[in-house]
């Protein structure tokens, strides 16, 4: 008979920790958190010391019940919740609905959920760790405080339905940062002079290096002419040939935010995406015989730490599988990225490095297989010796007038062999080998290709530009980068086009109203310096109420001054040309959740509404009467349809380019992959380049 309850949050961990556990433990999941601030009010005591009124959520009812009965045929609760804020906080809510004195050896903590691990946890409960709790109660009183006092000011002030929040706030005004700067920005003129070179039949390609020993930028036409008069005519001479050896060393294994990065590069995974199918892996799969096993430890850490355990396992597969040449002389050690890194886990990795993606396959779905294989990539390649490549960089002389060549040549691929990390551009590391060179021999010029370039402006933010970026100005936590993304989109801030982020005019509206009344909150240096301070908390140096209290006395002040001072805004309706075509009356512009779009001007009487349409300049394939246009989804996607909507349902998620295709003068559209632009004929399948400005872009 069972004489210890184990709680969790999920039935899926549920599961694996009860194969592990045995018949003496029962082991059931709260699903998730079971109280919480209350969703109709503020739920926060501002004037006792900020304390948070938590009631049971809803729809909890049968999960605490059985709970109770379960607590009341056993000697012993074991709180199991996930090893952070969030999971210290669950399993002191359960505490206190079980009647548990939090200061017994109740918690039970574990990084990875394997039957060593959870044997082992077992051993060393600690009571309930206040420090943590207090850590998320204060981040959730703060989030609480600006989101509930800001939002009912500008429903007041505005419109209903706009809701303002810390995180959220600054990671919608770095994205229309971005957006200003790309409007404000100004192409500059450049260009580049190609030679193609022979050395007997190996080809080589040189670039304009400098004029009469002095480097020099290509800014015009003219620029670019006199350096081909000079060499017009003139053979090509090697003056310096430089060879040297130079290591690539491996990325350290990742982190939460890494992994979102990485996962969206190679993947094309979401943020929430990757943390749920993490989630997966980290609770368990059954693996058949081996039975149901955790594959990765926690993924919510900022930690690049490897148990010594792991990393001597590590290197025993390595040696084995790839040779002793293929392990380093001393176990990696990995410094901190982020000063602020609190180090509470070990690094995203797999539980066992024998689990070879291969090995698992079967049992895996598609998403969590090819999770699973970059994070133990990524880790096996984190202890891996270095790749060795061979350098060689010439100079060619034409005249007054230097070319210089560059190449390189892998001559130990170490942990590129199993992995590497990819880049936000698409480029990937080729092979650019030269032909032997000596200093004094002569090349033939088989053609000179000059070409003009512009410029281009910053590029907008994917997700994993934007994860990186609030990592690195230490805004959000490893927990809040999935959410924080989800939040504004979901609050229409912001819309994807082209797997970009592009602020609406709602969410400008909102941030122009905070930068003038609430600047702090929109300043990203202040959201740092206030998340150092919540992580104090959780470390002991801090209490959370004073943090709160300092926060709230300058907070308050300026509510007071919005509240007298915010003018109320009357978003009026912009008349439009468009005649409505169901009662005659004339259309106007309203806003709506993904920007603009067109009414009739007779609603209520009319409710007659259609999307902004924006012109590609291309005719339907299908019609061919009809014109392709530019809509939205009801999930804010960029698609492509024809305008004559629904007598010619022809739609395309592709963009469609404004020219024939040149061998059958079918449709061509616009294939973007991993930084690379081309245009693709959806009739007989031709490809091509696009233009380097729409390249670019990219």
């Amino acid at each position: 008979m069972a004489d210890s309850l184990v709680i969790v949050e999920s039935p899926a961990k549920a599961k694996t920790i009860g194969k592990y556990l045995g018949s003496k433990f029962i082991v059931k999941a709260s699903m998730g958190h079971i109280r919480d601030l209350p969703k109709s009010q503020i739920g926060v005591e501002v004037e006792n010391d900020f304390q948070p009124k938590y009631i049971t959520i809803r729809g909890k009812g049968n999960v605490l019940k059985e709970l109770k009965e379960a607590s009341k045929k056993v000697k012993k609760i074991y709180l199991a919740a996930d090893p952070d804020r969030e999971g210290e906080a669950i399993a002191w809510h359960l505490a206190h609905y079980l009647e548990v004195d939090e200061k017994d050896a109740c918690r039970v903590v574990f990084n990875e959920i394997t039957k060593q691990a959870v044997k082992d946890a077992f051993k060393t409960p600690r009571p309930i760790d206040m420090d943590l709790v207090n850590a998320q109660q204060a981040r959730r009183v703060l989030d609480r405080l600006v989101g509930y006092k800001i939002s009912p000011l500008l429903w007041k002030k505005v419109k209903k339905g706009l809701s303002a929040g810390r995180v959220q706030s600054v990671a919608v005004k770095l994205i229309i940062d971005r957006e200003n700067e790309i409007k404000a920005f100004v192409p500059e003129e450049y260009w580049s002079i190609t030679a193609h070179l022979m050395k007997g039949t190996s080809a080589f390609e040189a670039k304009f290096y400098s004029l009469e020993g002095d480097k020099k930028e290509l800014r015009s036409e003219a620029d670019v002419n006199e350096v081909l008069a000079l060499i017009q005519g003139k053979p090509f001479q090697v003056t310096e040939v430089k060879e040297k050896e130079r290591q690539r060393n491996p990325s350290p294994p990742f982190i939460t935010s890494s992994l979102q990065q990485e996962a969206a590069r190679k993947l094309n995974f979401r943020a929430a995406k990757t943390m749920q199918v993490a989630q997966q892996l980290y609770e368990g799969v059954d693996l058949g015989k081996e039975g149901t096993v955790g594959l990765i430890t926690y993924m919510r850490t900022d930690s690049t730490r490897i148990s010594p355990i792991a990393q001597e396992e590590a290197k025993e597969y390595i040696g084995s599988k790839y040779g002793a040449d293929y392990v380093p002389e001393s176990p990696r050690i990995y410094t901190k990225k982020n000063s602020n890194a609190q180090d509470a886990h070990e690094a995203v990795r797999p539980t066992s490095v024998l689990r070879e993606p291969d090995a698992v396959k079967s049992y895996l779905s598609r998403d969590q297989l090819r999770l699973y294989k970059l994070i133990w990539e990524r880790f096996v390649a984190s202890q891996m010796s270095s790749a060795v490549l061979d350098t060689m960089t010439v100079d060619l002389a034409s005249g007054q007038v230097t070319f210089r060549a560059t190449g390189s040549k892998l001559k130990f691929p170490g942990f590129m062999k199993v992995y590497v990390e990819g880049n936000d551009d698409g480029s990937t590391d080729e092979d650019r080998l030269l032909p032997p060179l000596q200093s004094g021999e002569t090349v033939k010029a088989s053609g000179i290709d000059p070409k003009q370039h512009f410029t281009q402006p910053p590029p907008r933010y994917t997700e994993a530009r934007l994860v990186r970026m609030l990592e690195e100005l230490g805004i959000g936590r490893p927990s809040t980068y999935a959410p924080t993304l989800e939040t504004i989109q979901r609050r229409n801030y912001v819309a994807i086009e082209e797997k970009k982020f592009v602020p609406t005019e709602l969410g400008e509206l909102v941030i122009q109203l905070m930068e003038e009344f609430f600047p702090e909150i929109l300043d990203a240096e202040f959201t740092a310096h206030m998340e150092e301070d919540l992580d104090h908390v959780e470390e002991g140096k801090e209490n959370w109420v004073d943090i709160i209290s300092e926060f709230y006395e300058s907070f308050e002040k300026r509510l007071t001054f919005a509240e007298e001072e915010m003018k109320e805004i009357e978003i009026r309706d912009e008349p439009s040309d468009e005649v409505c075509e169901k009662c005659g009356s004339q259309m106007v512009y309203k806003m709506g959740r993904f920007g603009k779009f067109l009414a009739c001007s007779g609603f209520p009487n009319c409710r007659n509404t259609k999307p902004i349409v924006k012109e590609t300049g291309v005719t339907c394939p299908n019609c061919h009467e009809g014109h392709i246009v530019e809509r939205r989804s009801k999930k804010g996607r960029l698609f492509y349809g024809c305008d004559r909507y629904p007598e010619c349902d022809y739609v395309s998620w592709d963009k469609p380019v404004a020219k024939p295709c040149p061998d059958c003068g079918g449709m061509m559209v616009e294939k973007r992959s991993r930084g690379n632009v081309t245009w693709h004929c959806t009739v007989c399948g031709h490809d091509e380049n696009a233009p380097e400005s729409e390249e670019a872009a990219e």
